[in-house]
């Protein structure tokens, strides 16, 4: 019967999803191809996902939000929290504000990556661990996302499913009289308990100190006798197979940074290398180089000065995911050393050029200053160095500001649905010079739109085909003996631990139609059960995989995986016992 493979392929998506082996883009195409070879969706009809107007708007969304962090604005106003005096309550509470104000109009991993760098510098500046600070943030850009239509991608799609249930869809602000309410609650509990529940763990130092680099960088001399003089870098694995890293060459008292493997070693180069104790000490044996000691040479050398050395966090549509240094060619394409890497507080030192990266390591990289946080940028990695503004900020936030002021204007008036006002706004930002052209691809996710353009048949297939109306069924007969209210709260609970294990989206996608079925089936209205999907699927908070705010924090924070229930368990209770009422007085069954 059709909806046992339904349900088959929904099961094995689930599996893949929560393996996280395959990108979750990949498995939502693998299952719309494999329901349209089984014959239940049709081939003409399966990539109409992606003309999907949430798929448009999810897309837009994103180009606009990039467009209100060029222009300055968001940075803008961290620098205030800056300045303010040293109480961390009142540190953690004007942060999350902050996260949650910009998170409810723009998207709340680009808040929450541009807050980062300032909440790690405060932390370190006041002498705190950052894992008091990235948590709340991220937990906040999560809450912020809750209170208003184009928040987070979950409200878009359950507005979708109204638009098609009832020929109207959800307005800009139909979710802020729950949605605010839940984020004060929210904050609330963060700032007076919740950072007092989690670890202080994460190192207080930063850059180098934070990974005991000094330890592993050594200077050695190459002499006349030595066999690797006239070799080029490329044929000292021949020579030697200690694990070293040459950073740079000292050479008549210059400094050559990340040289390239076509270089050729001469007498009296110094060369900075990275390696241990017995690496060094077997390259020392192979390759007749001599030992220097005292002096550093390396700072003395001219151009040292233009070298620096920061952290980055990979965030989840790196380039870097997946591949290696080596691979990539980190040092002759980019200028680049990758110094130490840090994954789940375990810093990573040897063989760094044969570690596949992850979405959330933490990189300690080196560089020239003027380059580095472009590059980093570039490579799809969050530079965790408090930033300055750019040149020209006090003119382009009016104008972002005005853009994407009129663009809510014409969607709260109903002049114009929101993914064509938001199209427009999104060209008019461009147009404006507020967001460069070359930026506007790059700064929409793809996996997110991929996910949600396949999903979104797969989920009609679920409805179609009956599976819908038998979970519903079976949701129901637990349900019998509950009040609706406890039917109501169920919804949102289920679809709570869902958006812990896979995408919201996803998770919105694969409830909706559930929750359209168990309200028809009660003889209640659609409205309230939609909205604790939404609500739901917005509340990842028990690990650090439901959503990417939270992977994002869990290598700069020093977390581990059981961190996030310290915080996120008490914290989705509150949700659950919060949002159940207010959903039902704002909108009654």
């Amino acid at each position: 019967m059709p909806h046992h493979i339904v349900f088959g392929t929904l099961v094995l998506v689930l599996v893949l999803f929560v393996h996280g082996r395959i990108r979750h883009d990949l498995v939502a195409l693998g299952a719309l191809c494999a329901l349209v070879i089984a014959g239940i969706i049709n081939a003409e009809e399966a990539f109409l996902g992606f003309g999907h107007p949430a798929v448009v708007t999810v897309a837009t969304v994103l180009v606009i939000g990039k467009a209100l962090e060029y222009s300055g604005l968001i940075e803008y106003l961290g620098k205030w929290v800056t300045k303010m005096g040293n109480s961390l309550p009142l540190q953690i509470l004007t942060l999350c504000t902050l996260v949650a104000v910009a998170s409810a109009f723009m998207n709340n991993v680009g808040a929450l990556a541009i807050m980062m760098p300032i909440a790690i510098h405060l932390a370190r500046s006041g002498g705190h661990p950052p894992s008091l600070f990235l948590m709340p943030i991220a937990f906040a850009s999560l809450l912020g996302g809750m209170t208003t239509l184009i928040g987070t991608p979950p409200n878009i799609i359950i507005a979708a499913f109204r638009q098609n249930e009832f020929q109207q869809s959800f307005g800009m602000f139909d979710f802020a009289p729950v949605g605010i309410f839940l984020t004060a609650g929210g904050l609330a509990f963060i700032t007076l308990i919740g950072w007092r529940l989690l670890p202080a763990r994460a190192a207080r130092q930063s850059n180098a100190a934070i990974f005991d680099i000094e330890n592993y960088i050594t200077e050695v001399q190459v002499e006349k006798t030595s066999k690797i003089n006239n070799k080029t870098i490329i044929e000292l694995p021949i020579i030697s197979k200690a694990e070293v890293q040459i950073l740079g060459i000292v050479r008549n008292n210059k400094r050559i940074h990340a040289p390239g493997p076509e270089e050729t070693l001469s007498e009296n180069d110094i060369l900075i290398l990275e390696t241990d104790a017995d690496d060094l000490h077997t390259f020392l044996k192979d390759t007749g180089v001599k030992l220097l000691a005292g002096q550093k040479f390396r700072k003395d050398a001219k151009g040292s000065e233009s070298i620096a050395i920061t952290e980055a966090v990979v965030m989840a549509n790196s380039s870097l995911i997946g591949r290696t240094a080596a691979d990539l060619q980190m040092r002759s394409r980019y200028g680049i050393n990758l110094l130490a890497l840090a994954r789940k507080e375990r810093k990573i030192h040897r063989r760094l050029g044969h570690v596949s990266f992850r979405t959330g390591d933490v990189l300690l990289l080196q560089g020239r200053a003027h380059l580095l946080s472009d590059t980093i940028v570039s490579l799809g990695c969050l530079p965790l160095a408090k930033r300055e503004l750019r040149l020209g900020y006090k003119s382009k936030i009016p104008l972002a500001l005005g853009i994407f002021s009129i663009s809510i204007t014409l969607v709260i008036s109903g002049l114009l649905p929101v993914q064509i006002a938001f199209s427009i706004a999104a060209m008019g930002m461009v147009l404006a010079g507020v967001l460069p052209l070359k930026d506007v691809y790059t700064s929409i996710d793809w996996p997110v739109i991929v996910l949600l353009g396949a999903m979104i048949p797969v989920g009609a297939a679920l409805e179609s085909s009956g599976g819908a109306k038998i979970i519903a069924e079976a949701i129901l007969q637990i349900g019998n003996s509950m009040p609706p209210w406890a039917v109501l709260a169920l919804i949102l609970t289920v679809t709570m631990l869902l958006s812990g294990i896979i995408n919201n989206a996803a998770t919105v996608v694969l409830m909706a139609p559930i929750a359209i079925s168990v309200a028809k089936g009660l003889g209640f209205s659609v409205d309230p059960f939609l909205m604790a999907v939404a609500i739901g699927a917005s509340s990842a908070f028990l690990t650090p995989i439901g959503h990417q705010s939270n992977t994002l924090v869990m290598g700069p924070g020093g977390y581990r995986f059981a961190d996030y229930a310290r915080m996120g368990l008490p914290m989705s209770i509150i949700i659950v016992a919060l949002g159940t009422p207010l959903i039902l007085w704002f909108w009654p069954m």
